[in-house]
């Protein structure tokens, strides 16, 4: 008799806008065959599980439900989305003390049933929770990691693509250091078509792009979509299952996710985001980026703001 082979199991903790758009983002992607949504306001999971459920005769068949910790159990990644909200005017690390808290209290009663899950951090301050993650679970820092900068990096690209009239996905650029106000946009290694970018836009006769203006959209932009509608959710929700589809594939993806870092840049004890390779086993190995003086300093200062808040919030 063949065994049947062992569907792939999701769960999400926290199906506040970010848990409930990535639920359903990963429910229409067809990777999943069960999705289990767990949080504090239990009748919330239940009515998202069942908004989603009604969708059956459209998606590619998936069991979704509302459960506790305990149905986490089995369950290939972990989708951390549990905390407060970003609200207007206050910045991701101005969300700490509030999100360690449901973080200390959440984390133990989850590890109970899912040591063996990828851990994926999505609260903010997404840097800070990792670390601090990494320190209450004790897991390999291949198994705990966090969304980072991965929607940084796509807002960067969507912006260079526009100005150089490409196709983003021909844009390969990328945003590090801090998911917040400290990330770092790596000019040096920005290129279109393999070729660096202001060489690209001499050649289609376009003026020098403003770094300093396009950085700061792509660093302000989430203040920007709050202030007008409240909360960023669609876009993170699709940076989830961009990761998701990544380590279930298999693929060896690099992305810009959120780990531990030590010993590299001049930096060590802290979670930052730099280009990684994704895969089966979670986040497998970091790659060092060439990196320019001015660039490295600025990744510097980003971890040490990291890492004051770090140490600010016991970790």
């Amino acid at each position: 008799m063949v065994e049947k082979k062992k569907g792939v199991k999701i769960a999400i903790v926290g199906v506040g806008l970010v848990g409930a758009s990535a639920a359903f983002a990963i429910m229409i992607s067809g990777m999943a065959s069960q999705l289990v949504l767990v949080d504090v306001n239990k009748d919330k999971a239940e009515g998202e599980a069942m908004d989603l459920g009604d969708a059956a005769a459209f998606i590619k068949p998936i069991n979704v439900m509302y459960g506790t910790y305990a149905d986490c159990q089995g369950a290939d990644i972990v989708v951390f989305t549990a905390g407060a909200n970003q609200k207007p005017g206050e910045t991701r690390l101005d969300l700490v003390q509030k999100n360690i808290a449901i973080l200390k209290e959440s984390l133990p009663q989850l590890l109970k049933y899912c040591s063996e899950s990828i851990i994926l951090m999505v609260s903010n301050p997404v840097d800070v929770l990792t670390y601090a993650a990494l320190k209450i679970s004790g897991l390999p820092a291949s198994q705990v990691f966090g969304s980072g900068t991965v929607l940084d990096t796509s807002r960067f690209k969507a912006e260079l693509a526009e100005y150089c009239q490409v196709d983003p996905r021909n844009v390969h650029a990328y945003i590090v250091g801090e998911h917040g106000d400290s990330e770092v946009a790596l000019w040096s290694t920005a290129t279109v078509a393999g070729i660096d970018i202001e060489q690209y836009c001499q050649q289609r006769g376009l003026a020098p792009i403003d770094r300093q203006l396009v950085a700061e959209r792509v660093r302000t932009a989430a203040y920007e979509i709050i202030k007008r509608k409240g909360a960023t959710y669609y876009a993170v929700a699709l940076s989830i299952k961009r990761i998701c589809e990544a380590i279930l594939r298999n693929e060896n993806s690099i992305l810009t996710v959120s780990g531990l870092v030590n010993n590299l840049y001049g930096i060590e004890h802290c979670c930052l985001s730099l280009p990684t390779i994704v895969n089966g086993t979670g986040r497998s190995k970091v790659i060092a980026l060439p990196m320019t003086v001015r660039e490295e300093e600025a990744l510097r200062n980003s971890a040490q703001v990291l890492k004051e808040i770090i140490k600010q919030v016991g970790f």
